[in-house]
């Protein structure tokens, strides 16, 4: 195999590391697919279905391995959306012919989820953490691989909230050992979880506590020997750092992306795919 199909191939069996740990030859890429009247950097842009479709597709052309479909936004300011509107704004994508294998679908609706389950969702991904028993026994029958994320404010989109850099790990690890716990007991198998520890507003406004737990993904892994999913894609926290006013904060986010790679994360859910696959692909034979 040439060096460039290696590098643009994830290993889809993990080898174990020198603390008992799986690592990948590469991160998988979550390709975001915002089908949404208000997200922060591309709302509206991807509403009408037509351009829901060709922008997945684009995603997938650039080298996403997951697309990752959201239909209501999560940013602090976002406006409610029905269930109804989620499934209304998500079906042309998840109908478009595109693997239903590759598709994750970013709500913390009950009824969304199930519906995405229903028509074949390869993932789901709850900002909330799955935090409803009453559909475990439906997660537990779907064989779908769930991103388990933690937001500081537990249910509902981001909100500005001050927390401590210094105890944020407590946090997390209280919260995904009850999650976990939780998920397990009702029969979803352990290998099908994925965590994300949330970035921005969702763990704090202070952009230290953000940087605080990048810096710690390892810990992450060590305690639950999970994979974990960082998503850091023109975050606001991104941008202040970088001192760029601009959403898309490119070289900014990619950094980032690069950073979490390297503490250990399994996937990376990222806006532009194209620069993080190409950055990948010099990133990992470099690692040797």
């Amino acid at each position: 195999m040439d060096l460039k199909a290696r590098v643009r191939s994830p290993n889809p069996s993990p080898a174990p590391d020198g603390a008992g740990m799986a690592t990948f030859a590469r991160p998988a890429i979550f390709g975001i697919v915002n089908i949404t009247r208000d997200s922060f950097s591309d709302g509206g842009r991807f509403l009408a279905a037509a351009d829901a479709v060709r922008h997945a597709r684009a995603q997938l052309d650039a080298g996403a391995d997951i697309l990752d479909l959201g239909a209501a936004a999560s940013n602090p300011s976002a406006e409610p959306v029905t269930p109804e509107e989620e499934i209304a704004r998500l079906e042309p994508v998840l109908h478009s012919g595109i693997d239903p294998a590759r598709i994750s679908v970013d709500s913390f609706a009950p009824q969304t989820q199930a519906w995405a389950l229903d028509h074949g969702a390869g993932w789901l991904n709850d900002i909330q953490g799955f935090p409803d028993p009453g559909l475990y026994p439906r997660l537990a029958r779907s064989g779908a691989r769930l991103v388990v994320m933690h937001n500081i404010t537990g249910r509902g989109i981001a909100r500005v909230t001050q927390t401590d850099p210094a105890t944020i790990m407590e946090r997390l690890f209280a919260f995904f050992d009850a999650r976990v716990e939780a998920l397990c007991a009702a029969g979803i198998e352990r290998v099908r979880l994925v965590l994300d520890p949330g970035m921005g507003y969702f763990l704090g406004s202070d952009p230290e506590v953000s940087l605080a737990v990048l810096r710690r993904l390892p810990e992450l892994r060590s305690r639950y020997a999970l994979p974990l999913l960082v998503s850091v894609s023109r975050k606001s926290f991104i941008r202040n750092l970088a001192q760029v006013d601009t959403p898309g904060s490119g070289a900014a986010t990619l950094s980032a992306e690069l950073f979490a790679t390297s503490r250990g994360a399994g996937f990376i859910r990222t806006h532009d795919v194209a620069a993080l696959r190409q950055a990948l692909d010099v990133w990992q034979p470099l690692q040797g």
